[in-house]
């Protein structure tokens, strides 16, 4: 009877604690942001993105295919569309395609690096409504492939800055405009800036480059606008799983054929998912949006420290965004076998696509999959992969400024850290800099994101002046 009694209280002391933790897991004070309003000329932000959109500048891994005459009709247009840009700034001309503009501030001192991609990835045209590349500007809303990646940033830093400059301002320490021409094909543009400003000993106070955006219902129980700023990003390995045989007549078929072994290893690991990692990006993620959720999630939230486990569950079975940002990642997106639908081939393969956790390594990664799928039949290498980003830091002005940007340009939104599941040129940067923040200054419905990359990009005008005021605010702290 007292080992019931034990028993009962510990069972009530464990409920009182979950739910104590619970009702104090409420939002934190939030220091008042000072929304003034900024004055440009809107009309001509739009028609400046509408000339760099009418460029088709499509990057591609055979740069044989690619139109050079595009990428330079695009860099011949930047001194007409940003005059005081050029007149104030020293543009310096780095390898493959790579412009970096530096703006002299008042004194010396760790400058801030504003980053986009003026690339653009392929087109299926005949998907599209509206052609991709006539900058058609109807019902509000300009179509081009490139307005929302990433030429809209690119757009907004320097209409920003021709602004300013024009008012007569000058930013306090040192600002550049860092651009590539072949981020959608992993070129070394970017890699190349990040070398010169190494070479002239230079560590920036803060980068910012493409990433989240102001999104709406990305995280269980908060329907509201949430300003989403990637302090780092995930790795990513490509995968090659082989396997030979003696080929063959396929009427006489082994019990397992190449591609049947195949199959088995692909089951073997999506069958036992990467373990789960708490990752400080998710982490803080969750202390942000979890406060403004439901009560349910709120007590999961508030207590991982013994609801981790349903988390884990609800992640394995529900995939998608949470379950990406929680662990590795694995998707398979290639298999080849014989040429022949009666022939068994003498070497099947397949590939996929590894999205690493902060918690992971390339090296760790391979050694999983190589125990996950344990058959000596079946030779894994790595194709290509770079590891997961280095996390930036959050209580410091670099974060507030961006933060403070986000909040004074989309009033009442949930401003939160994250970790970015995509790749980005800002990945370089972590060698000169632990304040690179990845965020896309725009607010996106989810329909308008599903066209990155897709049929029909477009961009409401609105979004196009908004994209100039948050770099009006950064720059102004700057």
């Amino acid at each position: 009877m007292i080992a019931l009694y034990v028993l009962l209280a510990l069972i009530f002391l464990f409920l009182a604690v979950v739910f104590i933790r619970t009702l104090r897991f409420r939002p934190k004070k939030e220091t008042p942001v000072t929304i003034t309003e900024e004055k440009f000329d809107r009309d001509a932000a739009v028609n400046a993105l509408r000339e760099l959109v009418v460029c088709k500048t499509i990057s591609r891994y055979d740069h044989a295919e690619e139109d050079e005459g595009e990428f330079a009709k695009l860099i011949d247009k930047l001194p007409v569309l940003y005059p005081h840009v050029f007149e104030a700034c020293t543009l310096t001309r780095l390898p493959d395609r790579a412009l970096l503009f530096q703006w002299t501030g008042k004194t010396e001192g760790q400058p801030t690096v504003l980053m986009a991609h003026y690339d653009v990835v392929p087109v299926m045209e005949e998907g599209w409504q509206k052609p991709p590349f006539d900058g058609i500007i109807e019902d509000g809303v300009l179509w081009g492939r490139g307005t929302l990646d990433t030429k809209v940033t690119m757009n907004g830093v320097l209409f920003a800055a021709n602004h300013l400059i024009a008012e007569g301002f000058v930013p306090e320490k040192d600002i550049y405009f860092a651009f590539s021409g072949g981020e959608e094909v992993n070129g070394p543009g970017a890699v190349h800036i990040v070398d010169w400003f190494e070479e002239h000993g230079i560590t920036p106070a803060l980068v910012v480059d493409e990433g989240g955006a102001v999104v709406e219902n990305v995280f269980p129980g908060v329907k509201g606008a949430c300003g989403m700023i990637g302090i780092a990003e995930k790795g990513m390995i490509d995968v090659e799983y082989k396997t030979k045989s003696n080929g063959g007549h396929a009427s006489a078929p082994k019990p397992h054929t190449p591609v049947g072994v195949l199959s088995r290893a692909c089951c073997a690991v999506e069958n036992h998912p990467f373990p789960l990692h708490l990752t400080d990006p998710v982490a803080k993620m969750f202390d942000t949006l979890g406060r403004r959720s439901t009560f349910l999630y709120r007590m999961i939230f508030a207590n991982l420290w013994c609801f981790s486990w349903v988390l884990d569950i609800l992640c394995k079975k529900t995939g998608g965004d949470l379950n990406a940002l929680m662990r590795t990642t694995v998707a398979f997106t290639r298999m080849e076998g014989s040429n022949a639908n009666n022939v068994i081939p003498p070497e099947a393969s397949m590939v996929s696509n590894i999205r690493l956790n902060p918690a992971d390594t390339v090296d760790g990664g391979l050694a999983y999959l190589r125990k996950t799928v344990n058959d000596p039949m079946v030779e894994i290498s790595k194709i290509q992969g770079t590891n997961p980003s280095p996390i930036s830091e959050t209580d410091c002005p670099a974060w507030d400024k961006v933060a403070t940007a986000v909040a004074a340009t989309w009033p009442g939104c949930i401003v939160t850290p994250y970790l970015m599941m995509q790749c980005s040129d800002s990945r370089h940067y972590g060698r000169i800099s632990n304040h690179v923040y990845r965020f896309s200054a725009m607010a996106l419905t989810n329909e308008e994101r599903g066209t990155i990359h897709g049929h029909n990009e477009r961009i409401r005008l609105e979004t196009i002046g908004e994209s100039v005021e948050f770099y009006l605010r950064l720059m102004r702290q700057c």
